[in-house]
């Protein structure tokens, strides 16, 4: 009788763009596909087994998860090449083991009506379009901004469109990055003005 072998989890690091952040790559999915979130502190990790235990590495100041990654952001007092490989052992010992990742995506404050109220925060999709052309800047961030912006070990989500300027927010190693604005305006703001001429200007909001 044939058995089914389970196929191993391998995890390799990739140096991202943000010095304070590396990127730690499995060969298979940890969250649905489009998915992403970002715990900043331990308080915040109830949904997601995984970035708790991360958490508890003392040098460990933010965890992003997506797609088949996990972008870890640490404090000054300690080198990457110190803690990679114990980091890149850990998580592959945790996923081989067969726990879980997220059981529950975050959930955020929004201000609604001057008050405040808890929604569950689902990044599976851009902020929904409503123009042509907030639907043809959301193309092109998923056509030609986005699979850079993961390969660095982050994520872009468009939020508005409003009298030429667009305003996207940036999570992972692209949050805090020293090289953010180059990015930002050169290449985002600059392929957008390029493709669309109502855009005049590329923001990023506050995290």
């Amino acid at each position: 009788m044939d058995t089914l072998v389970k196929k191993p989890i391998i995890i390799y690091a990739e140096s991202t763009p943000n010095p304070s952040s590396m990127k730690f790559v499995a060969n298979q999915l940890l969250v649905q596909d489009g998915a992403t979130a970002q715990y900043l502190s331990k308080a915040e990790t109830k949904g997601s087994p995984l970035a708790q235990k991360l958490f508890e590495f003392p040098f460990v100041k933010a965890v992003f998860l997506a797609s088949n990654f996990v972008t870890i952001s640490k404090t000054d007092a300690i080198q990457w090449e110190e803690v990679t490989q114990e980091l890149r052992d850990f998580i592959r010992i945790y996923l081989n083991d067969g726990k879980a990742v997220i059981t529950e995506l975050p959930k955020q404050e929004v201000a609604v009506d001057n008050t405040f109220t808890t929604k569950k925060e689902v990044f599976t999709e851009h902020a929904a379009p409503t123009t042509e052309i907030e639907v043809k800047i959301v193309e092109i961030l998923e056509q030609y901004i986005r699979p850079a912006v993961e390969g660095d070990g982050g994520s872009i989500t468009f939020t508005s469109y409003v009298d030429g300027i667009v305003t996207v927010q940036l999570r992972g190693a692209c949050s805090g990055c020293p090289s953010s604005t180059i990015t930002l305006k050169a290449g985002i703001e600059g392929l957008l003005k390029r493709m669309i001429p109502e855009v005049k200007e590329v923001v990023a909001e506050a995290v």
